[in-house]
């Protein structure tokens, strides 16, 4: 299993981004490797926030830089399995183009994050989990045979 924090290295060090960026990024990466893999990529919970899935451990990371783009990182990252770095880019080259909002509103329109925030209004705080079987199964019925 992975490390979240070299994931986010990872996708840092493509570009310097916000932190709801990053935490969409990374979000993606957990649920495309559940649906590919039928295991987490790496141990840490999503939670359903008002802004979309976030990560408690990556937000008490990047927490400090607000709304301000997380500079790019440059030290060498090294996964346990170097198959994940390619599978990171695919998750990159589908999900990197789009801003932060746009990641944010396309979260907001799938099952997974609406499940967690049953109950919930769109101002609504919450510390729900997002379900890993959720993220398993609805990205797993989603799956183009080029993630394999």
């Amino acid at each position: 299993m992975e490390n979240i924090y070299e994931v986010a290295d990872f996708f840092l060090s493509k570009e310097s981004m916000s932190h709801k960026k990053l935490q969409k990024l990374c979000y993606y990466a957990q649920a495309w490797y559940l649906a590919n893999y039928g295991k987490q990529l790496f141990p840490n919970r999503f939670e359903a926030w008002v802004h979309g899935p976030v990560s408690p451990d990556l937000y008490s990371r990047y927490r400090g830089w607000g709304w301000e783009n997380i500079p790019r990182c440059t030290h060498d990252i090294k996964f346990n399995n170097e198959g994940i770095r390619v599978f990171l880019n695919q998750v990159y080259s589908t999900y990197g183009d789009y801003d932060a909002d746009t990641l944010e509103r396309m979260t907001h329109s799938e099952m997974p994050w609406q499940s967690a925030r049953v109950g919930c209004d769109s101002s609504t705080y919450s510390r729900n989990p997002i379900s890993l079987k959720n993220m398993r199964d609805y990205y797993g019925e989603r799956i183009d045979k080029n993630w394999q």
